[in-house]
């Protein structure tokens, strides 16, 4: 039976393990890289992944419609703003919340007259969908770090996002199923005569 085989339940309740999904793809699209333990981050992949692919659609709507008319873009907008709402349901009440860079200040938004008005809904839609529009899948990357984790020692790794025009290397060249040997011939059978009688 393959009872609660699918997806890793990390010791949490479905609402808790939601805000975790919820929490870490907040941190990687803010900062673009972040570190957690192994498990969490190969659950976390598909989630974001859904995320940026929510933008690469609303990026390609609009894209496609541009110079077509106004009625065609105004579709494409309404496109767009329904992915940027299904956006919104997936990443919860966290999707307003500004972002922070390094040195701990809030970043600015060039669109906008606020002060810090960029969000992680506004990032994640005009760059990270931009950034992927050409990209069929495979946003992001885990690196598996050899540090272990103080207290329970559980494996670390690194989840991060792809840079623009960035491909993913492949460290071991795929290989097919090995080609069957050719079958030799069998021998011909010895024929012995018997010797001649005089």
């Amino acid at each position: 039976m393959r009872h609660r085989k699918r997806g890793r339940h990390l010791n949490r309740n479905a609402a808790h393990r939601r805000s975790l999904f919820r929490n870490l793809s907040r941190a990687l699209i803010t900062h673009e890289a972040i570190t957690t333990t192994l498990p969490k981050a190969k659950e976390v992949r598909p989630f974001v992944e859904k995320l940026v692919t929510l933008a690469k659609k609303a990026h390609a709507a609009v894209a496609a419609a541009a110079g077509k008319g106004e009625a065609e873009e105004k579709k494409a907008k309404l496109q767009a703003l329904h992915y940027r709402r299904q956006a919104m349901a997936l990443l919860g009440p966290t999707h307003g919340t500004g972002i922070w860079d390094k040195k701990n200040e809030p970043t600015t938004d060039p669109l906008s007259v606020k002060k810090s008005d960029d969000t992680v809904l506004k990032k994640l839609f005009r760059e990270l969908g931009p950034r992927f529009a050409d990209r069929p899948g495979g946003y992001t990357r885990i690196l598996k770090s050899h540090y272990r984790r103080l207290g329970d020692a559980g494996t670390t790794a690194v989840i991060e996002l792809l840079k623009a025009g960035e491909k993913k290397v492949m460290t071991k060249e795929k290989k097919g199923a090995p080609a069957p040997a050719p079958l030799a011939p069998a021998p011909a059978p010895v024929v012995e005569t018997p010797p001649a009688t005089n």
